[in-house]
């Protein structure tokens, strides 16, 4: 009677063991799993053109100081040379700064040199103000020739997301227009010179960071 009772004990105490092996082995899985498994960080760029805009520019620029967020800017020579103040900032609060040509020109088969010209004397502008080489262009209208790219080594960057914001006044139909088609490791185009543009954009960057989405300037998306 009493080895029947030493055995039920001893049953008793191999099943409370195996039952806490299992618990634990359980909780450790979860936390390996944890640790194994991160949230894989999803990337997405989005980018200026025409600037910079003597108000706009730096009404988006605050918004996107107190998000967190690094944005490419595009900008014209011309409006680089007017407000270079706003480059600097742009440059010291980590922006890249890429080229738009001088005057927004188009390249065509008939204006080569000038088109190049232009490039030339936009990087002269941005690095006098920067110190800074200049490594990005985007052609305006996306017209291009590669050969410039090892002539002047410059990377051409174009876009994957066009809400066409400088056409409307209208934030929402702007904000809805990127929602709808924007995916990880996309380009936003976008424009600092126009108020609903700026409203667009900074809605914009809330909605898609609570989407899981981590703004990161051109060259992430280029070459990571």
């Amino acid at each position: 009677m009493e080895v029947n009772s030493r055995r039920i004990l001893l049953g008793e105490v191999a099943l409370c063991l195996l039952l806490f092996f299992i618990y634990f082995i359980r909780q450790a899985g979860g936390i390996i799993e944890t640790i194994a498994l991160p949230k894989e960080e999803k990337k997405i760029a989005i980018t200026f053109d025409d600037g910079p805009h003597s108000q706009y520019t730096e009404q988006l620029l605050d918004g996107l100081k107190k998000r967190g967020v690094h944005a490419t800017f595009f900008v014209t020579g011309e409006h680089a040379e007017q407000y270079p103040d706003i480059i600097k900032r742009m440059s010291t609060e980590g922006h890249i700064i890429g080229n738009h040509t001088y005057s927004h020109i188009q390249l065509t088969s008939g204006n080569r040199e000038k088109f190049k010209q232009e490039l030339i004397k936009t990087n002269k502008i941005i690095t006098d103000i920067t110190k800074k080489e200049v490594l990005y262009v985007r052609p305006p209208y996306g017209t291009w020739d590669k050969s410039f790219e090892t002539e002047l080594n410059m990377f051409p960057v174009l876009w994957n997301v066009d809400p066409l914001d400088w056409c409307s006044n209208n934030a929402s139909c702007v904000v809805n227009r990127v929602l709808k088609n924007a995916a990880e490791s996309d380009i936003i185009l976008m424009h600092d010179c126009y108020e609903t543009s700026v409203t667009a954009a900074l809605q914009i960057v809330d909605d898609l960071q609570k989407q899981g989405y981590t703004f990161v300037t051109v060259e992430e998306i280029l070459f990571d």
